[in-house]
């Protein structure tokens, strides 16, 4: 061979392993790796809609909020989920900024019903349903207690009647758990809040993992009271669970649910369609069919119950609950009750 042909025979060679190499790079991802916050039906089947849609094969986790944040943390050096969805927003405002998710301008951002609530200015993530704080309690046990009265403020919980009574996941493991205490703090402020907090955690029976399991303990017979999203409570209700809704008086928290891309998402291409898809009205409109009643935070969706939303909403700082987030449940923690012994 001249040495010609062999320097051809070489460029030839490099150009190919060149091209080989950039059609792998652009090669579309074939499965996604979710971190799913919500209950597990509706995780199960968002799993089956999207891959039904896409072709994409979705392995998912469900866990609770802080505990997701928790794992992303721990893997941050190998990251093994792609997106998390689901859980309030002011987990995604924390997670951001201790550099877990990273930035993603979604064309379908522009649906969004509130720009300034439900997108952060920053797109580290956005909003992808709303849901208010509720109390549920056992209506077999108001029958056997007619004294008593289903709770309709804050105080009601530091009843005598409720002691040991009361049910409410860990905010240190619990999205809903953190709202309603981010709720107390700003509706009574800091000094009175945290007094509030360590009677509220008096009157606890035990403090649980998920923050929807105290509506199954409740309707259950477990305890009398729970502390859990409105829609978690219909769920129960409509389950078939001997449960009475209501809500505080002088206001109560709400949530948004929100999604954001990992950093170092490996399938990064199909944690984008995912992210779009999550903000179409159609997929949007899936939650009822999966029993999941929040409201839609996109254009186009029927509310399934729109009387969750109409209640006495405070005007709830979801930034400053982000900012806050690990000095406050750290404070619970260290000062009014471990995360140890949780019910599951």
């Amino acid at each position: 061979m001249s040495k010609k042909r062999g320097v051809l025979l070489i460029l030839s060679l490099l150009l190919l392993a060149i091209l080989l190499a950039a059609c792998q790079g652009t090669q579309e991802s074939t499965e996604l790796n979710l971190l799913c916050v919500p209950q597990e039906e509706w995780c199960e089947g968002m799993k089956q809609e999207f891959e039904s849609e896409f072709g994409i094969t979705v392995n998912f986790v469900r866990m609770s909020t802080g505990e997701a944040l928790a794992r992303l943390e721990a893997e941050r050096d190998n990251p093994q989920f792609d997106i998390m969805w689901g859980g309030p927003i002011d987990t995604y405002i924390s997670g951001a900024q201790q550099g877990l998710f990273q930035q993603y301008e979604s064309p379908n951002a522009d649906k969004l019903l509130n720009q300034e609530l439900y997108r952060d200015p920053d797109n580290y993530w956005t909003g992808i349903y709303v849901g208010s704080l509720g109390f549920a309690t056992n209506t077999d046990w108001l029958a056997a207690h007619p004294d008593v009265d289903a709770p309709t403020s804050w105080d009601d919980l530091l009843k005598p009647e409720f002691k040991g009574q009361v049910l409410v996941a860990h905010p240190s493991t619990s999205g809903t758990s953190y709202t309603a205490m981010s709720t107390i703090l700003q509706i009574m402020g800091e000094e009175k809040g945290w007094d509030y907090l360590q009677k509220y955690a008096g009157q606890m029976l035990q403090f649980t993992k998920s923050g929807s399991a105290p509506a199954k303990f409740v309707g259950a017979g477990e305890a009398a009271v729970g502390i859990v999203f409105s829609h978690d409570i219909v769920k129960q209700i409509e389950a078939g669970l001997p449960l009475k809704l209501t809500f505080p008086e002088e206001g109560t928290g709400y949530e948004i649910g929100g999604q954001a891309i990992v950093t170092g998402a490996k399938n990064l291409d199909a944690a984008q369609k995912w992210y779009d898809w999550a903000l179409t009205p159609a997929a949007q409109a899936l939650g009822p069919k999966y029993k999941a009643y929040q409201a839609p935070t996109v254009g186009g969706v029927e509310l399934s119950h729109p009387e969750l939303l109409e209640v006495n909403l405070i005007n709830y700082d979801f930034q400053w609950a982000g900012d806050n987030k690990k000095a406050n449940v750290d404070r619970f923690s260290n000062e009014i009750q471990g995360a140890d012994d949780l019910k599951q």
